[in-house]
């Protein structure tokens, strides 16, 4: 497997370069921000490219919009500090084939390995895929189980944010007002026990 990665963090990509080589993961390329990220997947044609989502000038979702507009096929994996982050949700949807946390380090390689097998990725665990496109035309998708104490409107919110629309988007998709969409996204995570929109996505991809 060859790999590109991208991080302005020069530790982290000496580190990752010496965990992943142990493992017979080739390091082919190595670059600090979104600009270098793109040349680099240009003239390398790695495997994947693990991109880190905050870099100083262009970001990682840039350079992710730039290599999967040149390359759908591309298997592009976000490195990040935070679970949460509010981007996440967005990578998925532009076509990231998930995301991996840079203070596990062990589960890299064998998540890098999955993403080889075809398979999506979150927090280093295999996820199965969701059809974005046809979610976006409203199509029946089955509810998680973990999703049945949603009421049908809920359930609706809760399958737009994970397809990364934002509260305005929302809004307009599902014929309400944003304060009812504030509303429905806070009772999803009450009575899912979790913290943020992000929780939501990934629970519902998971499922």
């Amino acid at each position: 497997m060859r790999i590109i990665i991208a991080d302005d963090d020069r530790l982290v990509c000496d580190s990752l370069k010496i965990i992943l080589g142990a493992r017979g993961i080739e390091v082919c390329g190595v670059g600090a921000d979104g600009d270098q990220a793109a040349r680099l997947y240009e003239q390398e044609r790695p495997d994947v490219a693990l991109l880190d989502i905050q870099m100083p000038g262009r970001d990682g979702l840039w350079a992710a919009e730039q290599i999967l507009s040149e390359d759908p096929a591309a298997r592009v994996v976000f490195l990040t500090t935070f679970s949460d982050d509010e981007y996440i949700v967005r990578a998925l949807k532009l076509g990231a084939r998930g995301y991996l946390i840079k203070t596990d380090v062990a589960a890299i390689p064998p998540a890098l390995a999955q993403v080889m097998a075809g398979r999506r990725v979150l927090e280093g665990k295999a996820v199965a895929d969701v059809d974005f496109a046809a979610a976006g035309k409203g199509s029946a998708l089955a509810r998680p189980a973990a999703f049945a104490c949603l009421t049908d409107r809920e359930f609706e919110v809760a399958r737009l944010v994970a397809e990364g629309l934002d509260n305005k988007e929302i809004a307009a998709a599902a014929y309400m007002g944003e304060g009812t969409v504030r509303n429905h996204i806070s009772s999803v995570l009450a009575k899912l026990g979790l913290r943020n929109r992000t929780q939501i996505a990934i629970a519902y991809l998971r499922g």
